[in-house]
């Protein structure tokens, strides 16, 4: 990976952090590469060889390029737009002792707690505001050192080293500063250049102020927050962009909320995906049993980031399968599928990745620490299509600062670059075919 993509993908990052800007990001993306949006509530007209993108909840999005040509069915990558972190609530403002001001705060999705302390912090996320026309959300980011979560110093804590536990109800309160009623509020109505009064209500969470950054004696290590999983994001988009036409309608839907279960109306576990797809498929006269044929040839990529094996706890990988840093794209494989992968999917991305020429990997649980599962089999449980779950290596999974290796995001767009541009069809033996443009 060059280091002007490097410094691209580190640019998204840093641009992006919360959901709600990733997929602000995304559009942004999309729309200077031509793409056209489309609004739920509208009807659909649709152009052969045009590209469009529909946003929902602004932290959803699902983008997709209609073929000139004739085409069997949907070529899906899917990736997920949240990390865990802290979501700032409503009555902000706590007051702490010595005259201090801290902002009450609730965790989101399973981060690790300790990785938030004593490092600059800031918040950002959307507001609604009231206006003439009605309530109106708006993207705000508090762009500077704003907040810190102090430790305990170790004279009062003499086992701090030994693992104390942190309580989110009382350790993890950001420090807003000295006790100054209304600091909060007022600064997040000034970054949405709005007046108190007509800040209606939000959602902000907070964000470490780091940027990420290259490590490493030759830089060839990723350094930076929300990874896991903008990596795969940014990966997946670039292969989506990039590719030519192929038999298969490509389709790149990045869903929030992966992190607490995808049970929302713009989750994995919601109609999102199938609403995008019937309403395509529709505009273009498939309807019916076609729609289910071309449903039939589909195929879904679940791209979210994997475990790689740690330099100082070598034990807690399987001591056959696992990824290292660096070492290409990763297919995730579980006995009771909590991964999606099977031998079908598994050979049909391996032969994307041996036509890329893309280093692949295979990943398993060790089998007596279960592992968590990805949107992939929600989403599959609404979309009945064969799916392979895949990923990209890293360490420090949920932390606010995260590592992986610098050239496997070159790997996911060179294979997602491969499976956009490519066809997939059924075979009457139950096997899968690819075919190329």
């Amino acid at each position: 990976m060059d280091k002007t993509w490097t410094q691209d993908l580190l640019d998204f990052l840093d641009r992006s952090p919360t959901c709600y800007h990733a997929v602000a990001e995304l559009a942004a993306k999309l729309t200077a590469a031509g793409y056209r949006p489309l609004q739920e509530q509208e009807s659909w007209t649709l152009t052969p060889g045009q590209g469009y993108f529909v946003v929902r909840g602004q932290a959803s999005l699902a983008a997709f390029r209609v073929p000139e040509g004739p085409w069997r069915g949907f070529a899906i990558a899917a990736a997920h737009s949240d990390s865990p972190t802290f979501k700032v609530r409503e009555e902000a403002e706590v007051s702490g002792a010595g005259k201090t001001m801290r902002l009450s705060v609730e965790p989101y999705g399973g981060g690790i707690y300790r990785s938030w302390l004593d490092r600059p912090l800031s918040v950002a996320g959307r507001v609604l505001v009231r206006t003439a026309a009605g309530v109106e959300p708006r993207l705000v980011n508090v762009d500077r050192d704003l907040l810190v979560i102090p430790s305990v110093a170790i004279h009062m804590d003499r086992s701090v080293n030994k693992g104390t536990a942190l309580d989110p109800a009382v350790d993890l309160l950001p420090l807003l500063g000295m006790e100054d009623k209304g600091a909060f509020r007022r600064l997040i109505a000034a970054a949405a250049g709005v007046e108190e009064a007509d800040l209606v209500t939000t959602d902000l969470f907070l964000y470490p102020r780091m940027r990420g950054t290259c490590v490493g004696a030759a830089g060839e290590l990723l350094c930076a927050p929300r990874l896991d999983d903008l990596q795969c994001v940014y990966g997946c988009l670039q292969g989506f962009l990039a590719a030519g036409t192929g038999q298969s309608m490509p389709v790149l839907c990045v869903f929030h909320n992966e992190e607490v279960g995808s049970g929302t109306w713009q989750g994995a576990d919601s109609t999102f995906l199938t609403d995008v797809l019937s309403r395509a498929a529709a505009a273009l006269g498939r309807t019916g049993e076609a729609y289910q044929t071309s449903v039939a040839e589909s195929f879904l990529v679940s791209a979210d980031n994997a475990h790689a094996v740690h330099p100082a706890h070598p034990e807690y990988a399987d001591k056959q399968e696992f990824p290292v840093l660096n070492g290409g794209v990763v297919v995730k494989y579980n006995a009771n599928q909590h991964y999606t992968t099977d031998a079908l999917s598994d050979a049909v991305f391996r032969e994307l990745c041996r036509r890329a020429e893309v280093p692949v990997q295979r990943y398993s649980n060790r089998a007596d620490l279960p592992g968590g599962s990805t949107l992939g089999n929600i989403s599959t449980a609404h979309l009945s299509i064969p799916s392979v779950d895949i990923g990209l290596p890293q360490l420090a999974m949920h932390s606010c600062c995260e590592v992986a290796g610098v050239r496997d995001t070159e790997a996911l767009a060179r294979v997602m670059t491969a499976y956009f541009a490519a066809g997939i069809r059924r075979l009457p033996g139950g096997g899968m075919a690819l075919a190329s443009n």
